[in-house]
């Protein structure tokens, strides 16, 4: 591929809030992809991961999909593992203060977190790093010197802090400084690219490059991408919410997950979750409109693609054949009554109040006769917390829940 080639992969998926920046971002990489050329080098690519939960899910992903394009186009990537910023915890997506996890905490759920990225990532072809390397070097003088680089203003600005100054809630000084660590970050690392979704925009739009320049160096590149909703099509993806699909899972919950997204979703996961180039994902998005697909069958196109990236192929062909036993066979009905999930989402609980059975002791009777499923796989704990699916109960009763 040429340059601009190179260049509409790699903005696939990218959004900024201003049509502008994007133009500008899209341009600099062109520019800098010319001159890595004539320098003969790879341009520098990385994207921080603060590993304050061990499990990652499928929005988690996005930005290692993004990571691995680059890879595939010969470039060398870092996977940064924000063990020192992790003491703070990122406040751009958080109206409240992030609980602030021990080293101990930190380390522990770091250790999970490169064997899951190599699901997506090029082992061979992957820096892993720590950014405690150069952030725990720093001394106050320097920390001065990096803060010299913004205003209270621009911090308040935030939409996140000005919604906590409007109520009146607590900012506290040291979430200001999780910005210009990652600023020191990218400086550290001399990267020409920085990797993250549209909530990390302030930090690498603003923060990054601002202190690359007050120190010297070429400012990076922004590729902020869009947010992944989660299975509900609306909320962003999170485990708390229940609307997430783990990639620790297995090829059928995996496959059947993607199946239960609502159709208006299934372009903005063409775009972050899948290996489709942007003439495939245009070419099957004109054939939605203009009916020459059902969106069902492009759907189920979609759930094998996001699923064989994680199981291959067989593992893909294994679950759609699963999918299509389940409910294109009739196993499972196509109208099924809805069930809203409350505070306690214990299989239990959820079994009583959405009628299925009759009492506590019929659904522990239930469950320990393998009789009830969520998405087709059988549920052993009756205290085991649901999240949005198929609930099942012998072979005719079923509740959808939301």
């Amino acid at each position: 591929m040429d340059f601009k080639e190179q260049a509409t992969v790699l903005m696939q998926g990218t959004e900024y809030g201003d049509e502008n920046i994007k133009k500008a971002m899209h341009r600099e990489l062109i520019e800098r992809l010319q001159q890595a050329e004539k320098e003969k080098r790879p341009l520098k690519i990385y994207c921080g991961y603060d590993p304050t939960k061990a499990d990652l899910h499928l929005g988690h992903t996005v930005t290692m999909r993004k990571l691995r394009q680059f890879q595939e186009f010969g470039h060398e990537v870092t996977f940064l593992i924000g063990d020192y910023t992790a003491l703070i915890g990122d406040p751009s997506d958080k109206d409240v203060t992030r609980p602030i996890l021990t080293s101990k905490e930190i380390q522990e759920n770091a250790k999970t977190y490169a064997d899951q990225a190599f699901r997506i990532l090029d082992k061979e072809k992957t820096s892993i790093r720590y950014n405690s390397e150069w952030l725990s070097k720093l001394n106050f003088a320097e920390i001065i010197q990096l803060t010299q680089n913004f205003t209270v203003q621009q911090f308040l600005s935030r939409e996140k802090f000005r919604l906590r100054w409007d109520k009146n809630e607590p900012i506290y000084l040291h979430e200001t400084l999780y910005a210009v660590m990652q600023g020191y970050d990218a400086y550290s690392l001399q990267a020409d690219v920085q990797v993250g979704g549209t909530d990390q925009f302030f930090n690498i739009v603003t923060a990054a490059r601002k202190v690359m320049t007050s120190l010297g160096a070429q400012p990076n590149i922004a590729i902020c991408l869009e947010i992944l909703p989660g299975t509900d099509g609306s909320e962003k993806m999170s485990k708390s919410m229940g609307n997430y699909v783990p990639i620790t899972t297995t090829a059928n919950d995996m496959y059947g997950k993607i199946m239960s997204i609502p159709d208006r979703s299934m372009p903005i996961y063409m775009r972050l979750v899948t290996r489709w180039s942007p003439k495939e994902i245009s070419k099957l998005e004109d054939k939605l409109e203009s009916g020459a697909i059902h969106p069902k069958n492009a759907k189920m196109r979609l759930a094998f693609e996001v699923t064989s990236a994680f199981y291959g192929d067989d593992g893909a062909q294994d679950a759609q054949k699963d999918f299509e036993l389940k409910f294109q066979k009739k196993t499972i009905p196509d109208e099924i009554v809805e069930f809203g999930l409350g505070d306690d989402k214990s299989c239990l609980t959820v079994l009583v109040d959405s009628g299925l059975v009759s009492s506590n002791s019929e659904g522990r009777r239930m469950i320990k006769q393998n009789a009830v499923k969520l998405d087709g796989e059988a549920i052993k704990d009756w205290s085991m917390e649901l999240h949005p699916g198929v609930l099942q109960v012998g072979k005719r009763k079923f509740r959808k829940l939301v």
